[in-house]
């Protein structure tokens, strides 16, 4: 992997960061479904929790090397 310790290091909190964050939009969207609320507040918490998801895939190629070259 290119890249300093502490370009690694970095990486790495980010993703524990946004990992965590990703959960929480998992229980807010559980506790939105479970009140009723708007389905469009929902469908937009949703969204977000995708771009997250997508944004934690993309650290993660970097945090894993390719193994298959």
């Amino acid at each position: 992997m290119n890249g300093s310790d502490q370009e690694k290091a970095d990486v790495r909190l980010e993703f524990a960061r946004l990992k965590q964050d990703h959960a929480d939009f998992d229980a807010a969207i559980d506790a939105m479904i479970a009140t009723g609320c708007d389905p469009l507040r929902i469908q937009r918490m949703k969204k977000k929790k995708l771009a997250l998801k997508d944004r934690l895939q993309e650290l993660e190629d970097r945090i894993i090397p390719d193994i298959i070259a």
